[in-house]
Parts: C-alpha cells; sequence; structure tokens
C-alpha cells in the first residue's frame, strides 16, 4: 500500500493526479492541521504515512483504503452514503473474502466466456427455484465487472419479481418490459452514477404477458443493440422451475450460470434445469454454490 507521506499533496507523482492526503482533505476526512501533525510523526518516526495517521488516531484503514480507491479509479461506496442496498456487497466492501471470491469467479467468466472478438458478451443468470441467489450475484457480478473498467449493464429481466431497482435504488417506471412492448424510452437505462461504468436496465411495469414479450424477436435486438455499447451484459432471471422465461432468456444470451444454495437446491433439479437450458441451445458455463 501507498501510504507515504511524500503522497499527501498533488502532484508529486500520485498514479491518479491526486495524492491520497488530498483526496482525504477534500473528502473531509482529515483536516489540513491534521495532516501536519501526520507528517511531524512520520518524519520524526520514519513511519509510513498511513501508519502514522492510524497511530495518532487520525485515520482509520478504511479511511486509507478509500483513498486509495479513489486514486486508483477503483470506486467504492461508504455506508449511509447512497441509495444502493447494502446486499450489493461488491460496492462496499470490495477487500472483503466474499467479493475476493466474485473476483476469482470474474477472472473464470473472463476465461470461459466473455469474448469481444467472439462477440460473447451477454451471460443469464439463472436457478431452478427461488431464493437461491440469482439477484444478489447477478448485482455483485455487474459491479465487480464494472470495478474491472467493462463497460457494464445489468438487465433485470425478472419480469415476474424485479428486484434490481430495490437493490440500486433508482426508479422502475420504465424498463425492460416498457422497450419489449416497442415502446421507446431513452431514459429506460439509469447510470450508477457512484460507480463507474455500470448501468441497470431495470424490469419496468409488471405485463400481463412477460413469457410473450420475452419470446418476441425484438429482445435479440435489443441485446445485439446493447452489445455495441457495453462490454459485458448480464440477465437476472425468474426461477426455472416455475416459468419458462428464464430458458427463453439464456438461449437469447447464449450462455447462463446457475446458481445453487447450500442445504436448499436439489442436485436433481440443478441436473434437470441445465440440462433443459443445453436442449434449448444455451451453453451452461458452470454452476455456483451459494451460502449467502
Amino acid at each position: 500500500m501507498i501510504h507515504d507521506a511524500s503522497q499527501l499533496f498533488a502532484g508529486n507523482g500520485a498514479p491518479a493526479g491526486r495524492s491520497i492526503g488530498a483526496i482525504l482533505i477534500d473528502t473531509g476526512r482529515l483536516k489540513p492541521a491534521d495532516a501536519e501533525r501526520i507528517l511531524r510523526l512520520q518524519r520524526e518516526q520514519g513511519m509510513m504515512f498511513g501508519d502514522a495517521a492510524k497511530a495518532l488516531g487520525l485515520l482509520s484503514e478504511a479511511d486509507i483504503q478509500f483513498a486509495l480507491s479513489q486514486q486508483f479509479d477503483y470506486p467504492y461506496l461508504q455506508s449511509g452514503q447512497s441509495s444502493v442496498a447494502t446486499e450489493v456487497v461488491a460496492a462496499y466492501q470490495p477487500f472483503s473474502l466474499k467479493v475476493e471470491a466474485l473476483r476469482a469467479l470474474r477472472s473464470q467468466l473472463m476465461l470461459r466466456w466473455f469474448d469481444v472478438a467472439h462477440e460473447r458478451k451477454t451471460l443469464a443468470i439463472v436457478s431452478p427455484d427461488r431464493r437461491e441467489g440469482r439477484s444478489w450475484l447477478a448485482s455483485n457480478l455487474a459491479v465487480v465487472f464494472s470495478q474491472l473498467g467493462e463497460r457494464t449493464l445489468l438487465i433485470d429481466a425478472d419480469l415476474r419479481n424485479p428486484s434490481q431497482h430495490t437493490l440500486f435504488g433508482i426508479e422502475n417506471r420504465t424498463g425492460l418490459s416498457t422497450l419489449l412492448s416497442g415502446r421507446s424510452s431513452p431514459d429506460a437505462l439509469q447510470r450508477i452514477p457512484e460507480l463507474l461504468g455500470l448501468s441497470v436496465l431495470p424490469a419496468g411495469s409488471t405485463p400481463p404477458n412477460p413469457q410473450e414479450l420475452l419470446a418476441r424477436p425484438l429482445l435479440p435486438q435489443l441485446l445485439t443493440q446493447f452489445g455495441e455499447q457495453f462490454d459485458v451484459i448480464i440477465l437476472d432471471t425468474p426461477p426455472g422451475s416455475e416459468y419458462a422465461d428464464g430458458q427463453t432468456l439464456s438461449a437469447r444470451a447464449g450462455a447462463a450460470l446457475m446458481v445453487a444454495r447450500r442445504d436448499q437446491t436439489g442436485s436433481r433439479n440443478l441436473r434437470a434445469y441445465a440440462d433443459s437450458l443445453r436442449l434449448g441451445g444455451c451453453t451452461v458455463i458452470g454452476s455456483i454454490l451459494n451460502n449467502q
């Protein structure tokens, strides 16, 4: 970690143009007078800037990590300062073990599926039953892909019981259902300003005919159009044992990632659903055991 006091002020070669100290002062986490105290102790004891600040009780490790995230364009959120729900742990706890596991999954997906050269940009997140963690995984994967610098679009394609608008604290008046019904809605895609590179397309108002809407030729046309704007597109889907929507969405996406919950999802149900997706022409990338 770069906690050196020599990076306190801007213009000294900090990677993103601003130093840790300047970032902390600008965001109100550190007073200029306290910065002087940190510098004084650093010089006297030969300590790193961050260690000196923590020794004086002026900064926490979370403060240092926050400054580093800003310095290296790796944004994450502070509790109570955003409408994004805390369930989106990748947005709030990027250095936790949970999010490290999500980054490992991201790496596997980059190797096994996402390939701009072959136009493989879209992935459906699926599971057989309710409460297995599809929406949680979809939202957090979208965040970690955006943190990688990928232009990421999260689509709430669960037109039965949508949740991404709640997780990200955005409007749900227009969305996927609006676009699939043929109505123009330029504001349907919503940027998440605190998370660079991430946009969300909520489900929109609940239609009386979700399966028929998803089966329309307009869906692949929309995915092709979005593929010109984004590097990664993630689809949240309804439970497969209750609706055929997930099969339609997976076929349109070309690939699906299965989610199973520990001590809940039956292996027989999981295999049966995976087989049905493959019969529909979808590549099942793999499965994830979720214990959230």
